[in-house]
């Protein structure tokens, strides 16, 4: 019988270990995303301070859950980026499984080769004729980036545009709330290579939902 993992059990050294995974030391990884930037209007900047000032109030009282945390910050961020519009399609709760056979070695005689199968499903993603543009993880404010970080890598792990079309690039969304981070995932020498942007909080003077904003717009830019 196949061993079932879940996606949020995955460390990055298990994704290195089974995908060979390896985490880019290029500086300029990232630099086509903060290239020629898109600006927001007055009406964006004004929603997003509401989108803070909701938030703040809302964790006084106590930390928001998931699903609290796709209604109250991740649902206006993807609207005010587009992504609710042709050309764009939003999939949620999307299923995903990726299976592998490990040789497994314990003694002489219970060598053999053990399949496991990774099922989990993707918070959401924002896709763009069948292309995986974006894999999003939200998480409970009190859960830390740095557990959703190999989470989400695994689900765009299994995209199939790696293989299909190995050249694009797939990119990862992982916030809690108040913090956000931007991951990208690239097929280099048939080798997974990742690397992460700056995180960026909302526990600063000034919002940088703001630049959150940008970054996602500037994604939805690229692809079209």
């Amino acid at each position: 019988m196949p061993k079932i993992i879940q996606p949020q059990d995955i460390t990055l050294a298990d994704l290195k270990e089974r995908f060979s995974l390896q985490k880019s030391t290029d500086e300029s990884f990232f630099d086509e995303c903060l290239e020629y930037l898109p600006e927001l209007t007055d009406l964006e900047k004004q929603y997003l301070e509401r989108v803070k000032t909701n938030y703040i109030s809302l964790v006084e009282n106590s930390p928001l859950l998931e699903e609290a945390v796709k209604l109250v910050i991740l649902s206006p961020l993807l609207d005010l980026a587009g992504f609710y519009r042709s050309p764009f399609q939003i999939a949620t709760e999307e299923p995903i499984e990726i299976s592998e056979e490990i040789a497994i070695t314990d003694g002489e005689e219970n060598n053999g080769i053990q399949k496991e199968i990774i099922k989990g499903r993707i918070d959401v993603f924002v896709l763009y004729k069948q292309f995986w543009l974006l894999v999003i993880e939200s998480k409970r404010t009190n859960f830390s980036l740095q557990k959703a970080i190999p989470q989400a890598l695994t689900y765009m792990l299994s995209s199939p545009n790696l293989i299909q079309s190995p050249q694009k690039n797939i990119y990862g969304f992982v916030t809690n709330g108040e913090d956000f981070q931007f991951l990208r995932l690239v097929i280099i020498d048939n080798k997974p290579v990742y690397a992460l942007s700056e995180r960026l909080t909302l526990y600063k003077r000034e919002n940088e939902l703001y630049n959150v904003l940008i970054l996602l717009k500037k994604l939805g830019q690229m692809i079209i």
